[in-house]
């Protein structure tokens, strides 16, 4: 990956005559984006010409896009912390995060994040980023994390996550043994009024949907697999807890830590269009040990 994240067009007939800032909102270059690329350092190239947004697109013109480059914020160190890395291109990278590893730091734990192990990697590879992590886990949640090298990548993910196509399976242990085989619980979550870390279904909260199937039953507990249509925070350990079948480990929601000392949570599977390839890409991984353990117990 170059000091300078880019993307380059071939003009053909159906573009030709359209303003370069008509042409470039079509391919999903935000507005933001545009700024920073006029006054933050980027720049618009036509056959290896500099040239403003009002430029009118000709048969066969090479447009480039130059973006500034990123650097990480001064409160976001680079650590040197193991990566497993599942795929990794110029556009993105899939990471298999360990429980008990912070998404981003937090004020209780400033350090030892996946965006700190990620800027230490960046900066071990001499590649120009910073952290833009496009679908997060809770600390204590293990799997597979989405992450995007560049800002304009992340803003196409987003998008895509707002239509539904950035898609995430996870497996869980919910306590007790639960009924019917699988279901879609439809209950809007909220901030508990006493608490600033706590959810809960509540009917001022914002939609929730989560669908769950059976994979198995065991003693004390069903092993469960989950499909997300909505992207609350907690909301599967929220939903689980309202249905009276908390996570095994998740005492924040009334699960016990008897044969778990974190909630049995894991996304396992992770599906999305590739934002430039425009392929279906697909990765799965294996249950984290710990919960492997407590499968085989």
């Amino acid at each position: 990956m170059s000091s300078r994240f880019s993307l380059k067009w071939v003009i053909d007939q159906k573009n030709v005559g359209k303003l370069i800032k008509d042409f470039l909102k079509e391919q999903d270059i935000s507005r933001t984006a545009l700024t920073d690329i006029k006054f933050k350092g980027g720049a618009i190239l036509v056959n290896e010409q500099e040239e403003n947004v009002r430029y009118k697109l000709q048969q066969d013109d090479l447009l480039r896009l130059y973006f500034p480059p990123e650097t990480p914020s001064k409160g976001l160190g680079g650590e040197n912390i193991p990566l497993e890395i599942i795929y990794e291109d110029d556009y993105l990278l899939v990471v298999n995060k360990p429980p008990g590893m912070n998404t981003i730091p937090s004020r209780e734990h400033p350090t030892g994040s996946l965006a700190n192990a990620l800027i230490g990697y960046y900066k071990r590879k001499r590649i120009t980023a910073t952290s833009h992590i496009v679908t997060r886990l809770d600390r204590n949640t293990s799997g597979l994390v989405l992450i995007a090298k560049h800002r304009h990548v992340h803003h196409l993910f987003s998008e895509a996550q707002k239509r539904g196509e950035v898609k995430r399976t996870y497996e869980a242990f919910a306590s007790g043994c639960l009924s019917p085989d699988c279901g879609k619980i439809e209950e809007p979550i909220g901030r508990r009024t006493d608490s600033i870390i706590e959810r809960e279904v509540r009917a001022d909260g914002q939609y929730a949907c989560t669908h769950f199937r059976v994979l198995g039953r065991y003693g004390g507990f069903t092993d469960i697999e989950l499909q997300l249509k909505t992207g609350r925070t907690h909301q599967i350990r929220v939903h689980m807890a309202f249905l009276g079948h908390p996570l095994l480990g998740d005492d924040l929601y009334g699960g016990d830590k008897v044969v778990i000392e974190r909630q049995a949570l894991h996304c396992k599977q992770l599906q999305f269009i590739h934002p430039f390839q425009m392929s279906e890409m697909k990765f799965s991984v294996p249950l984290a040990e710990d919960m492997e353990k407590v499968k085989q117990s």
